[in-house]
């Protein structure tokens, strides 16, 4: 299948800001399954984009502006052919747990198998692999779409519960979170109780109307390396494999490895992030790429995702309010 993606990103700050460095990551990587036909990327305030290829495959681009400003927005626009994977057996031979180990004795995927800043150990983590079961039995490729469909059934779809920098164990305690929490609790699990080597995704999802998570954002899932069939992609948000639907970007140990955007700016001056994400199947293309200089997109904006517009409601609520409070005093003091 072939799609059309637009991310856009808007940091708009509360007083003009210079000296700022970003780094993002949201070009769709190439793999056999996946290739990025047309990737173009549209700053303003106006910069010259540079790029390179990280150890683990994935495509930065970084850019400087030194100049004042008061909002950074950044467009990127993607084309991009998915084939969908093969198809997996109904299970494993029961010997994969071993093999599984040979590999591990020799050191493949070392930093996979490692714990990380969102996947070590906590004691509600421990709690809910005793709930769960998690436990080496039958063979792994059983194991891990029971796992994947415990974690589904067990949390709660909720884009208000967690931020982007939460651990794993407020999604833990409530029971509730969004794609970013689901995969970080599995990868603990897969890591801490099953002892495959995993790693994060990050990416696009071409929504259904079945989807739990919510359309308009970027999604995650995990992929967990498999004796004979190599990564194997799970989404235990929508209690789905990974498939032609799931649009790859960037791979890692967890979130810390692969946010889309990280930076730094001089200036006092606080900022607010609103990021909106579209995903299109192009139908009829019959797999043809466009040309450098066609428009990707049709250049509407995408909608916004609600949790960044609950957030601009309530600020401009407070506004309004401390608006009227002064109002208020002036009048009191004529």
């Amino acid at each position: 299948m072939l799609y059309s993606v637009r991310h856009t990103t808007r940091f708009q700050y509360k007083l003009p800001v210079s000296e700022a460095i970003t780094e993002i990551r949201m070009r769709p990587r190439d793999s056999e399954i996946q290739h990025c036909n047309l990737f173009r990327l549209t700053l303003r305030p106006q910069a010259n984009a540079l790029s390179f290829t990280d150890s683990l495959g994935n495509v930065v681009h970084h850019f400087s502006q030194p100049g004042v400003h008061q909002e950074l927005q950044i467009v990127a626009e993607s084309e991009v052919m998915v084939s969908a994977p093969p198809v997996l057996p109904a299970s494993l031979d029961a010997t994969a747990w071993a093999q599984n180990d040979e590999a591990a004795a020799a050191g493949d995927h070392w930093d996979m198998f490692q714990p990380s800043a969102y996947t070590t150990s906590t004691a509600r983590l421990e709690a809910l692999a005793r709930e769960l079961d998690v436990t080496r039995r039958d063979d792994p490729l059983t194991v891990l779409l029971a796992l994947n469909a415990a974690i589904h059934r067990t949390f709660a779809y909720d884009a208000t519960s967690t931020q982007v920098d939460s651990p794993i164990d407020d999604a833990l305690l409530h029971r509730r979170g969004v794609c970013q929490d689901f995969t970080h609790i599995m990868l603990a699990l897969v890591r801490n109780h099953l002892r495959l080597p995993a790693r994060y995704v990050s990416g696009y999802l071409h929504h259904r109307r079945d989807d739990t998570s919510a359309d308009g954002a970027s999604h995650a899932w995990l992929e967990v390396f498999l004796p004979g069939l190599g990564w194997v992609g799970f989404d235990p948000t929508n209690n789905i494999l990974a498939g032609e639907r799931h649009i790859q970007v960037a791979i890692g140990r967890d979130y810390a490895d692969v946010p889309p955007t990280r930076g730094v700016y001089k200036g006092g001056s606080g900022s607010e992030l609103s990021v909106s994400v579209r995903v299109r199947p192009l139908h009829g293309s019959g797999g043809a790429a466009g040309t450098a200089d066609a428009p990707l997109d049709d250049g509407s904006e995408p909608p916004v995702y609600r949790s960044t517009a609950q957030a601009l409601q309530s600020s401009y609520a407070q506004a309004q309010q401390a608006a009227a409070q002064q109002q208020q005093q002036q009048q009191q003091q004529q």
